[in-house]
């Protein structure tokens, strides 16, 4: 029984199209021939397997092809015809079968980039959590990885692994309620903000106005920065007479070290010496850079919260004037209260405002209000493509096509916000040396009027006041802002 689908109906109507048109050219050489009859006995006996050579009468055979080769007209009775078998509609009614495939090299199925974690599995960060809480908690299967006393917190902080039999989710929620007043929250991991770009090299000084070495006398060199970064290349040409103080929290820890190439880069950025190929914003000035990552899967370099918020400590407690953070991850609450603790303190935080795209949501710790939020543009004064958009981007800085160090030597173009908040760092540390008692928020103000407005008037949520104006760094804090923005 024959299944009429679609495909069989359309090649029979093609069959009798074509049968149409040999039964006309048939119809020209034999008049006895009546249109589609004559030619419908013919293909009748082709299927029955007749060769065209005998029946009727007056057809010959030639090489299994029947034909008439008379030229004369007299009439024949009957027309025997022998059809290819393709002609056939048992074989138009057939279906079809696909050509075999040529075996060959299979092509593998494109990869597909997995999300980087946000977290390190297993594990809960908590800050003075009572010894009766913390007994309880051991008892009920969590493990004590590390715990640090912390000054900034004024107390004892943890790293909890959380039993197998619970949701890290779960785990949290029940050390929150165990312990109310003591912060706790994931332990979140925090990358820098690093977009690598190709392109020549890039004026970025002269972008933001900044003050040229020699040039202003009130300038003072003995700015103190800190530096929460990557590991840095203390070989590299571009610190031969810096003042470079690297300290890794992670020392003798089996984790890996993190990759050289963020950290160098800023480093250089900062203070890189005057007769290198990247002279640093400070040349001279003294940095205290904080290793604070490690390298996790690939080269993906990153801190986890434990880990960063030592690094504030540490730094807060060496009174440090300002803190670069390239860095950016999610809102963490003992994060949080570092940075709170840390700024009260006197420490001036300055963060990379993040790379996710200008529609991703804030990323922190740039997004704390007490921490100095920065974009990155280009030479044109346009907004870097892939930067972060939101209410708490405070200035804007050169960071797209940065030149600057390499991780083992010579030089190379970067691009992020990473790159960004070194000049908004260096800026900081020169009013901050220049007036020791200056307050963040007094500086923070003198930033924001002195900035040029690049997007709607006023602070907006892509270029926040405007582009660092530096010129004004090394001059007395209580000297003339130019009008170029309204009071913050």
């Amino acid at each position: 029984m024959v299944h009429f689908t679609t495909a069989r109906l359309k090649r029979l109507a093609l069959w009798f199209v074509a049968v149409q048109f040999f039964a006309a050219a048939v119809a020209e050489t034999s008049p006895t021939v009546s249109g589609f009859a004559g030619v419908a006995v013919a293909l009748a006996d082709d299927d029955d397997g007749d060769d065209g050579g005998g029946g009727g009468g007056g057809g010959r055979s030639s090489g299994g092809r029947a034909f008439d080769d008379d030229d004369d007209v007299r009439p024949r009775s009957v027309l025997r015809l022998r059809v290819p078998r393709w002609f056939s509609p048992r074989r138009v009614l057939q279906p079809r079968r696909a050509a075999p495939r040529r075996a060959g090299p299979r092509r593998a199925a494109p990869r597909i980039a997995q999300p980087l974690p946000t977290r390190v599995p297993s594990e809960i960060v908590v800050a003075g959590l009572p010894q009766p809480v913390l007994d309880q908690l051991v008892g009920s299967g969590y493990a004590v990885v590390e715990r640090r006393q912390v000054g900034l917190l004024d107390a004892e902080m943890l790293r909890l692994r959380v039993p197998g039999d619970r949701t890290l989710e779960a785990a949290l929620a029940e050390v929150r309620a165990a312990a109310p007043q003591s912060p706790a929250d994931f332990n979140h991991y925090y990358r820098p903000q690093q977009d690598e770009c190709a392109g020549g090299h890039c004026a970025d000084h002269m972008l933001v106005a900044w003050p040229a070495a020699g040039s202003a006398g009130s300038c003072p060199a003995d700015a103190s920065i800190g530096l929460i970064d990557t590991a840095i290349n203390p070989d590299h040409e571009a610190f031969a007479k810096g003042q470079i103080d690297v300290v890794r929290l992670a020392e003798g820890s089996e984790l890996p070290e993190s990759t050289r190439q963020h950290g160098t880069a800023v480093a250089a950025l900062l203070v890189g010496s005057a007769g290198s190929r990247t002279p640093g914003l400070l040349a001279g000035a003294k940095l205290t850079a904080v290793d604070a990552f490690h390298r996790g899967a690939g080269s993906d370099d990153r801190a986890d919260l434990f880990t960063l918020v030592r690094a504030i400590d540490l730094l807060a407690g060496r009174d440090i004037d300002v803190i670069n953070l390239s860095l950016s991850g999610p809102g963490n609450l003992l994060l949080e209260r570092a940075v709170d603790l840390a700024t009260a303190d006197g420490s001036i935080l300055v963060a990379a405002a993040g790379n996710k795209g200008p529609r991703a949501a804030p990323v922190y710790p740039a997004a704390y209000d007490e921490v100095i939020a920065v974009t990155a543009v280009d030479r044109g004064k346009r907004v870097y493509r892939r930067a972060n958009q939101g209410d708490y981007v405070d200035l804007a800085a050169p960071g797209v096509e940065v030149w600057t160090a390499a991780s083992v030597r010579g030089v190379r173009p970067k691009t992020g916000t990473s790159f960004a908040a070194p000049f908004v760092t260096a800026a900081v540390a020169l009013m901050k040396a220049g007036d020791p008692a200056v307050t963040p928020a007094a500086i923070a103000d003198r930033l924001a009027r002195a900035a040029e407005d690049l997007g709607e008037p006023g602070r907006d949520p892509v270029f926040g006041w405007g582009l660092l104006n530096a010129s004004l760094a090394c001059r007395p804090a209580g000297g003339a802002t130019p009008p170029g923005n309204p009071p913050p």
